[in-house]
């Protein structure tokens, strides 16, 4: 027990002489100066959030300039493999490159629409249940593109990514080309055998003035307004077939006509097949308004409508042989755009280029968009650019309202280099907004907003809406010292970063406007550089 309490009170010792060492070394710890390290200047940025300024201040500083529009498409032909895809065995992906491509090739030359034949010969390049694949698309009548995609989707989302409207072109009436493989079952020549007949040089067509054709026709083009973010329907100059179709011999539609006749019907059987013909054009523009208002219609008539009009003009007569009646349609207004295919030079002396322009202007008495075809492959000529352009030009002085034209086909000019300069460097020089089709009513469209952030070396102005899904393009406009300049911007750009000084002038000024689908604007947002 002795030795134990002394154990305890040597650690009582040893415990006293740890707690003064621990004391002692707390305050020498307290004595040190700390160590300082340098610390580097880093050089100071500053960046500015520019404050918006009163809308009254901005309203009288800005008088925004015009921004130049005119119509210029050009059309995409897939029966018989015309320009895409250039054969009917591709894979998807091959498809879609050479798509890409002449999108591409419309976009870097100013163009801002395409006319894309997504339904040849009763047939469909997209997902359809009312008719089947087509033939030019997958070698075989009602197969699918493999591996799987739709093709107009495609052709829509890429585009309206480079700012280009999407025009969906459908043959009307006929339900088999001579190019398009073997009538199989799938084929609407067997599904709609009834109001289907075969001309003699073996292509066949649906009977125009058949109400089962009729509605047909209808559903599909519903089908199409309804599912897809299209821009315009488009018709072109088939109605009922040209006369060589058949050797020369009348079509062959008795059925239809008897029953008229025994219906009670006093027409002359002309009369009846036009008057069947204006029926289901204006039906088509109906529908197509009581869908989707912004969906434009358009029709690509034959160039001449009668010989003699005007007087000095002859040739073939589409309101006696193809039973269209087009000046009708343009008197009545059924159409959005008019393209008469005006595939002659302007030096012709029967088939005048600028006299058959003038005649149909005259005939325009509801101002519809009024934008020629021009025959940009073939046209007779030894200059074919130079003629093109002289044909622009001379639509540009006869139309200054409503400019534009379309291109057959886009083959004139991803095969000749010479015609895409000549355009580029001439009348294509900067690019244009499709002209508004005012006369569709279509929901306003919001006003952008935009942020200025000055970062001393550039300018960054960023900006955003509220109904982005309504906009086709922005139109940014800025102005270094007294001048304006605008730039039409695809709507995925939302931000820009401008030069603070351009060829010695400071930037003072930035406003932004978003361009809808009927190539309305909406009102500006803007702000003053200080």
């Amino acid at each position: 027990m002795k030795l134990n309490f002394y154990f305890c009170g040597m650690s009582k010792q040893y415990f006293r002489f740890l707690i003064f060492s621990l004391f002692l070394l707390i305050i020498s710890c307290a004595t040190k100066k700390p160590v300082v390290k340098p610390v580097k200047k880093v050089a100071k940025v500053e960046v500015k959030i520019q404050p918006k300024l009163p809308d009254a201040v901005k309203e009288a500083a800005l008088i925004l300039p015009e921004v130049p529009r005119e119509f210029r498409a050009a059309w995409v032909a897939t029966v018989a493999n015309i320009n895409w895809p250039s054969r009917n065995d591709l894979p998807t992906d091959q498809q879609k490159a050479e798509a890409i491509q002449l999108l591409d090739l419309l976009k870097d030359n100013n163009f801002n629409a395409v006319i894309f034949q997504a339904r040849p010969s009763s047939d469909a390049l997209y997902n359809s249940k009312l008719e089947p694949w087509s033939y030019f698309l997958s070698g075989e009548t009602g197969k699918a593109p493999n591996p799987y995609y739709d093709p107009l989707e495609f052709w829509i989302a890429e585009a309206h990514k480079r700012g280009l409207e999407l025009h969906v072109w459908l043959n009307p009436f006929r339900a088999y080309h001579t190019t398009g493989g073997k009538i199989n079952s799938e084929s609407m020549v067997n599904k709609m055998s009834e109001d289907v007949v075969r001309l003699k040089n073996g292509t066949y067509w649906m009977d125009p003035s058949s109400e089962n054709t009729q509605n047909h026709v209808s559903e599909v083009v519903k089908d199409l307004v309804a599912r897809y973010d299209i821009d315009g329907i488009h018709f072109d100059d088939y109605f009922y077939p040209y006369k060589e179709y058949n050797s020369g011999r009348d079509f062959p539609d008795t059925k239809s006509w008897n029953n008229y006749l025994q219906t009670g019907g006093n027409l002359a059987k002309a009369d009846w097949r036009r008057a069947n013909v204006n029926k289901f054009v204006k039906r088509i523009y109906d529908e197509i308004k009581l869908q989707k208002n912004d969906v434009k219609f358009g029709i690509s008539p034959f160039g001449i409508w009668k010989p003699g009009f005007p007087a000095e003009i002859e040739g073939s007569s589409q309101y006696d042989e193809l039973f269209a009646d087009a000046k009708l349609w343009l008197n009545q207004g059924w159409v959005d755009y008019f393209s008469p295919q005006l595939y002659w030079p302007t030096n012709s002396q029967k088939q005048n280029f600028n006299s058959l322009l003038n005649w149909w202007k005259s005939e325009n008495t509801k101002n519809r968009h009024l934008w020629p075809g021009l025959n940009t492959v073939e046209v007779k000529s030894y200059d074919k650019p130079t003629e093109i352009v002289n044909e622009i030009n001379s639509i540009r002085t006869t139309l200054p309202n409503s400019k534009g034209e379309i291109h057959y086909s886009i083959a004139g000019l991803s095969k000749s280099s010479a015609m895409t300069f000549a355009l580029k460097n001439g009348p294509y020089k900067e690019k244009a907004l499709v002209p508004e089709t005012s006369w569709l009513k279509t929901e306003l469209l919001k006003k952008p907003e935009i942020t200025i952030i000055n970062n001393q070396s550039n300018i960054l102005v960023k900006w955003t809406s509220t109904d982005l899904k309504n906009v086709r393009e922005w139109l940014l406009y800025t102005k270094y010292g007294e001048n304006w300049t605008v730039e039409i911007l695809t709507p995925d750009v939302l931000f820009k970063n401008l030069e603070q000084n351009k060829l010695g002038k400071k930037l003072n000024a930035v406003a932004l406007k978003s361009v809808g689908k009927l190539g309305n604007e909406s009102e500006y947002d803007s702000d003053i550089i200080k």
